[in-house]
């Protein structure tokens, strides 16, 4: 693992060049791994017209890797937050860029009063899913515009657990 000391995390502007560039590596691993599928992958202007956070971690003047939060209203139910576009480059894999992007995502949605976060990654990830249980996050049912699919793993996580409480029931989707 190399060092991250020197890491800063920070708001990323979607439309930057450096947006651009990691979401445009981003999409060719996904393209990559799920040929023909609906990768269900967010643009700059998605990013950026939702409410939420589009963080980018830096090393110097080299932002590594970037993740997404969209915070979502149920239609019958409170409001969410969806993870998504969580990338880290190849060269800055194993520094904890990737866990370190999902507790800031995770402590905006805290910030914000939301008690669910969710996300959809693919069974081809084994590095993202391996992450994502390790945080706690947990396979759920369908949510918002997804559907159960042979390649889509959907995972959800309590923000706000009371201690000693049962955990509230999950918001419809």
């Amino acid at each position: 693992m190399t060092d991250s000391s020197s890491i800063t995390i920070t708001v990323l502007d979607p439309f930057s060049a450096e947006a651009a560039s990691l979401l445009a590596a981003s999409d060719a691993l996904m393209r990559s791994l799920y040929a023909g599928i609906d990768e269900h992958l967010e643009g700059p202007a998605s990013l950026a017209a939702s409410p939420g956070i589009f963080l980018g971690a830096w090393r110097g003047a080299e932002c590594l890797a970037c993740g997404a939060v969209k915070v979502l209203q149920q239609a019958d139910g409170p409001r969410y937050g969806e993870i998504k576009r969580v990338f880290v480059l190849p060269q800055a894999r194993r520094m904890g860029l990737a866990q370190r992007l999902m507790q800031r995502l995770e402590q905006h949605l805290r910030d914000e009063g939301i008690e669910w976060a969710r996300l959809e990654t693919g069974i081809h990830q084994p590095e993202a899913l391996a992450l994502y249980a390790g945080l706690g996050y947990q396979r759920c049912a369908s949510f918002g515009s997804y559907q159960a699919n042979a390649t889509g793993v959907l995972m959800q996580k309590l923000l706000r657990p009371e201690p000693g409480a049962t955990a509230p029931r999950p918001p419809a989707g």
